[in-house]
């Protein structure tokens, strides 16, 4: 069987984002695993314009191009990662306005979450797992908080991740719960479809 394919997304697409460090991160821990394919997705590659279907993609086939590369790209994928910031205690607009883009695509996969800023982005993180559980998606409960201390500690005074070692365990918890997830679920997938085919 091939190995599981799991996106990290970058949530947010601002200039000055800090989110491409972290998602580095996480890949370079990732890829040592050997246990799926790990990818990085840059919603900067998806310039979608703001949802304004008639319908929601359940009834009405998105047709902007930006949209279509991006569901596409989300199906073809067994879980995410997701890079989020905390904006107003919530994600960023960009990152709901591409999973208003979206239905069946990401349809029982897992979702594990990596946050930033303030308390860690828990809250943003929280309403993403909202949002995951309504495109029926399966959040992990193990995630990675980043707090003020070493995101300031990178920004302002040259510290990196190996600085605040208490944070790697913290991604290899939640790669274990992810990988666990996104081998069982690829499987109950697959077993489906290949009861309907039959």
């Amino acid at each position: 069987m091939s190995k599981p394919k799991i996106g990290i997304i970058l949530s947010t697409t601002r200039e000055t984002r800090f989110a491409d460090r972290p998602a580095k991160w996480v890949l370079d821990i990732a890829k040592a695993r050997g246990d799926a394919e790990y990818e990085i997705v840059d919603l900067r590659d998806y310039p979608i314009p703001y949802f304004d279907a008639p319908a929601s993609p359940r009834f009405v086939p998105i047709t902007d191009d930006a949209a279509t590369k991006w569901a596409r790209k989300v199906s073809e994928l067994d879980g995410y990662i997701f890079v989020t910031a905390e904006y107003n205690h919530t994600i960023a607009a960009v990152l709901k306005n591409a999973l208003d883009h979206l239905y069946d695509e990401p349809s029982r996969k897992p979702a594990a979450f990596v946050g930033y800023g303030a308390v860690g982005a828990a809250r943003a993180v929280e309403h993403l797992r909202q949002i995951a559980v309504e495109l029926s998606m399966v959040p992990m409960k193990a995630g990675v908080h980043i707090n003020m201390e070493p995101l300031l500690g990178m920004l302002q005074q040259g510290k990196d991740f190996a600085d605040y070692a208490y944070l790697a365990p913290t991604v290899t918890t939640m790669l274990d719960e992810l990988a666990w997830y996104t081998q069982t679920l690829k499987a109950g997938r697959d077993s489906a479809e290949t009861r309907a085919a039959a």
